[in-house]
């Protein structure tokens, strides 16, 4: 038989019971509809993350001093003071890697203007801290090298605080505000950043000079955290080495002693939450694929009942000169076409179900075009797999005995 002749005998087959089809190709549609909304949903969440964790600065590196314990308490990373001006001016010298640096310190508390306040955190910083960041000043002017050497009392200000400290309106810039009783002049305004991967907003901070919050509210020396930046994406691992190597010999930490600091890079970041999420996308799919199987099963079920019910009809076929291989092929194709019908469905099922994920809960979903072949691909082996059996079996079937049967 021509196999334009098999699909039009399976077609017509398939249709004269169609809302046993349905029901047959229902566990296929949501499997193949909850694999693709899944796999949407996980790509999406992979993709935010990895946007969010770019936007704060893509070639970015933290170091952070390691907590340590004392008297069996263990210290706060803001109280251990193991990155000093030296090291910065260390890093500074040779930057092979490295591109830009900043050190920070921060303090928390009440922001005043008149009558309005607002808890937030004062940011000491470098003016290469909005470089290292990807972050721009929209209005005014950003900190300068002065500021630092002067320990001058400006800052640059979030859209957060700006809410809340000029809920009329008032343009910010050249006014005074106040944090722990000390004044400070508004020179710029930051662009908007909204919240990070962590949910925190980064707009509510005041940034200023890191000498203006060393000496004027921390009284301290040391930093808490350094923020540099590589030459480029590719070059983030060999800036981590470098500033390894430059803190280790700044510290005078011997071969055999820890660092008494912590190096991360945005790149290290991306991965271990891509690959968290790519963990759970799968884990999601292969619940999801249960279904595809819960299908299969149904797909072939349905088929050995066809057979049983067309006996007569192979019977009649093969006394007509129908091989053998024919009916497996009739049979077969039944199964297939069942079986990617349903996936058409199904893949419209996930894509819309993605769709309203998004609309209703604002999360992320990305359908991919892989996800969409491996569903019609699954469904393709998932039709030949479980009709593979009652088309051998119908093709098996005596031709005599077929017309005999009641």
């Amino acid at each position: 038989m021509k196999i334009f002749n098999l699909l039009r005998i399976a077609w017509r087959a398939i249709s004269r019971n169609k809302m046993r089809t349905v029901l047959t190709m229902l566990g296929i549609i949501i499997g193949v509809g909850a694999v693709i909304s899944m796999i949407a949903i996980g790509q999406g969440s992979k993709q935010s993350i990895q946007s969010q964790i770019t936007a704060m600065g893509s070639n970015m590196i933290m170091i952070r001093p390691i907590s340590n314990v004392q008297g069996g308490v263990r210290m706060d990373n803001s109280s251990v003071q193991s990155l000093t001006e030296t090291d910065i001016t260390a890093l500074q010298k040779q930057p092979e890697f490295i591109l830009d640096v900043s050190p920070s310190v921060s303090s928390k508390g009440q922001a005043i203007n008149g009558s309005y306040n607002w808890s937030t955190s004062v940011q000491g910083v470098y003016p290469e801290f909005l470089s290292i960041r990807s972050w721009s000043v929209r209005d005014g002017v950003n900190l300068s090298k002065q500021d630092v050497v002067t320990a001058a009392k400006v800052c640059v200000i979030g859209q957060t605080v700006i809410d809340n400290l000029f809920p009329n309106g008032e343009d910010p810039l050249g006014r005074e505000i106040r944090f722990k009783r000390i004044p400070f002049k508004i020179i710029g305004i930051l662009s908007k950043k909204g919240e990070n991967t962590f949910g925190q907003d980064q707009d509510d901070v005041i940034l200023t000079p890191v000498t203006t919050v060393q000496k004027r509210i921390t009284a301290t020396t040391s930093y808490q955290n350094v923020f540099a930046s590589a030459i480029d994406e590719n070059s983030s691992e060999q800036a981590v080495d470098e500033v390894t190597r430059v803190l280790r010999t700044s510290h005078h930490l011997q071969k055999d002693e820890e660092d008494d600091f912590t190096v991360r890079s945005q790149a290290e970041l991306i991965s271990t939450f891509s690959s968290t999420s790519q963990i759970l996308t799968i884990l999601l799919a292969a619940i999801s694929g249960i279904s595809l199987l819960v299908g299969g099963i149904g797909i072939m079920n349905i088929m050995y009942v066809s057979v049983t019910e067309r006996t007569k009809e192979i019977g009649l076929r093969m006394a007509l000169g129908a091989r053998g291989s024919d009916i497996l092929m009739q049979f077969l194709i039944e199964a297939i076409l069942i079986s990617i019908t349903g996936g058409l469905i199904g893949v419209a099922f996930g894509i819309g179900a993605a769709k309203l994920v998004t609309i209703l809960i604002n999360w992320p979903t990305v359908v991919t075009q892989s996800s969409v072949i491996l569903s019609f691909l699954v469904c393709f082996i998932t039709g030949v797999f479980f009709g593979y059996y009652p088309a051998l079996k119908a093709s098996k079937l005596d031709p005599i005995e077929a017309l005999r049967y009641e």
